[in-house]
């Protein structure tokens, strides 16, 4: 749970330079990536990263999002990053100009529990990772490569002369 403004923006600046590295590697032809039919592609979890910020105005934030939870994707993989990058950014930017400090510990009304502000923030970002990591699974199967967030991923491993662990 985030109690001030700059433990979140710390935070974020992190977290959603990995989402915009990841979405970087996308391309069109991965986005129908799934792991069997019926579950959700690539393109979709891409998607739904992007209007699932929305769960910082459903704490009471002032932000809009380009979609709701069931909104269909972009048709294009650069679509779905310029998206994440304006709306990550325009997010920041809301929680600068109407938050403070204080606000993160105010009670909400989230998905049927009482969750404060900053706990909404804190399951945002984590919410994003949850689906980030699905994402580089796809990606995997889908034979590209992107980068690690918390640590090198198997080329990165390569690239510096290491031996990838099985």
């Amino acid at each position: 749970m985030y109690r001030n403004i700059e433990d979140f923006k710390r935070d974020w600046a992190y977290e959603s330079e990995m989402t915009v590295k990841i979405f970087s590697k996308l391309t069109d032809e991965s986005l129908g990536q799934r792991v069997t039919q019926g579950e959700r592609t690539l393109g979709f979890l891409g998607w739904h990263i992007v209007v699932c910020l929305g769960m910082a105005t459903e704490a009471g934030l002032p932000f809009e999002v380009p979609g709701d939870y069931s909104s269909r994707p972009p048709a294009g993989a650069a679509a779905i990053k310029a998206a994440y990058e304006k709306y990550a950014a325009e997010l920041m930017a809301s929680v600068e100009a109407n938050w403070k400090d204080a606000n993160l510990l105010e009670e909400v009304q989230m998905y049927g529990m009482t969750w404060t502000r900053g706990y909404a923030l804190f399951a945002m970002v984590k919410h994003q990772t949850h689906h980030r990591g699905q994402m580089t699974v796809l990606m995997r199967q889908a034979g590209l490569v992107f980068p690690g967030a918390y640590g090198p991923a198997k080329e990165e491993w390569a690239a510096a002369g290491l031996e990838a662990l099985p």
